[in-house]
């Protein structure tokens, strides 16, 4: 389906390219993300915002336009709603530790989250005297409904955050933001979503969810690496603490005193990864002219093929619902007496393919369930085909038979 873009990716090219499935992960970036990342470099290396020549100006022009263009792809209701961050990770630090708490304040989260949708809640749990908790999913994975209204009636007006994964990082299983983010708002809560895993492969509304605040990541969005951010409703965000004060986030101070600038300047501190906001611009300018529904159902088809080759090989397990439909792009694979570091060696050095493997930064599941070596994840995008699938599938069943 998206065969014809697979020129654009220069690791793509050449005669015998490598199988890129850790997607999760990084995405590969297009020649414009490219491209725009070296004419910063060569042709307009100055300071966005800051100063008042050529070279800074195009910076600047060009960071206003990036800004706009995300809000628009989330439908943000004002521009500056969009706040630069180096990665999600940061983006929910600054929520966690930007807003105000009270001891015995409640948070609760699912528990399948990656380590920066937890570990900062916890932090702030040791520090600060919050009370964090965990909300269990069904057997599968999916999200239980029940548990989370259980979990916020109990929790009653200690309530002020509940902050979940739209997409699971470990599995690719959604959750149900916008019924989650209803109930929520009835026990008067905040809303947070980690959309790293959503956000380059589908449709995001922040309107529509009805949430408070997204973080997402540019790397997993065909952009460059340090480059991410955080959408936060306005009125939110001129009542919440920079992570990272100094240089332009200021309107101007002294000795003892200063002038917080309005968002969301406020939020970036010191000098900006400006070749990083060129190229993020370049990447959501390209992400926005391609159908993201048609990218799901990509996807999809792309993990119904894998599982059915691996669903009954004795020897391994998949992560998540067993329909595919319900994982997205993401097949996440438990090895019995093998370990997922050495399969995922073999894959790259036998057949050229790409995985990831290990904890995926959601220790705490794999801990809870005792699975002491993680799993292989296989993560598919836009670029990827039929027969790149069709060959991890297959020489991972050659692998577990050889090694098990």
């Amino acid at each position: 389906m998206f065969n014809h873009l697979r020129d654009d990716f220069p690791t793509l090219s050449g005669e015998d390219p490598a199988v890129y499935l850790d997607n999760a992960c990084m995405t590969l970036r297009p020649q414009p993300v490219i491209d725009a990342i070296r004419t910063y470099y060569e042709q307009s290396p100055g300071c966005g915002g800051r100063s008042v020549h050529r070279y800074a100006n195009v910076v600047s022009r060009r960071m206003a336009n990036c800004r706009k263009n995300l809000g628009e792809l989330f439908n943000a209701y004002q521009t500056n709603e969009i706040v630069f961050t180096k990665n999600a990770t940061h983006s929910l630090n600054q929520v966690a530790k930007g807003l105000s708490w009270n001891k015995g304040d409640i948070v609760l989260t699912t528990d399948r989250e990656h380590n920066s949708n937890l570990v900062p809640w916890l932090q702030l749990e040791e520090e600060q005297g919050i009370d964090h908790r965990v909300v269990a999913s069904n057997d599968d994975n999916t999200f239980n409904m029940e548990n989370f209204e259980k979990a916020c009636a109990e929790a009653g007006n200690k309530l002020k955050m509940v902050s979940v994964s739209h997409v699971g990082n470990l599995d690719g299983v959604a959750t149900p933001v916008k019924e989650i983010a209803k109930v929520a708002k009835d026990h008067g809560a905040l809303v947070c979503i980690d959309g790293a895993q959503s956000t380059p492969h589908m449709k995001v509304d922040v309107q529509d969810l009805g949430i408070d605040f997204m973080a997402f990541s540019i790397h997993k969005m065909m952009g460059p690496s340090g480059m991410g951010g955080l959408w936060g409703r306005m009125e939110l965000l001129e009542n919440m603490r920079s992570i990272q004060s100094g240089g332009s986030t200021v309107d101007t101070s002294n000795y003892d005193s200063l002038k917080w600038s309005p968002p969301p300047a406020k939020f970036e501190g010191g000098l900006g990864n400006y070749a990083g906001i060129l190229g993020t611009d370049a990447a959501v300018d390209y992400l926005a002219k391609l159908d993201l529904d048609a990218i799901h159902e990509h996807e999809v088809k792309l993990n119904t093929k894998m599982t059915s080759i691996l669903k009954d090989v004795d020897g391994l397990s998949i992560i998540g619902p067993q329909d595919a439909k319900q994982r997205g792009g993401i097949c996440s694979i438990i090895l019995e007496n093998i370990d997922a570091h050495d399969v995922a060696i073999l894959l790259d050095e036998a057949a050229g393919v790409m995985v990831r493997s290990g904890m995926h930064c959601v220790h705490s599941w794999f801990n809870a369930k005792g699975i002491e070596r993680g799993s292989l994840r296989a993560s598919a995008y836009l670029y990827n085909t039929e027969d790149e699938v069709k060959l991890f599938a297959e020489t991972l069943v050659e692998a577990v038979e050889a090694l098990g």
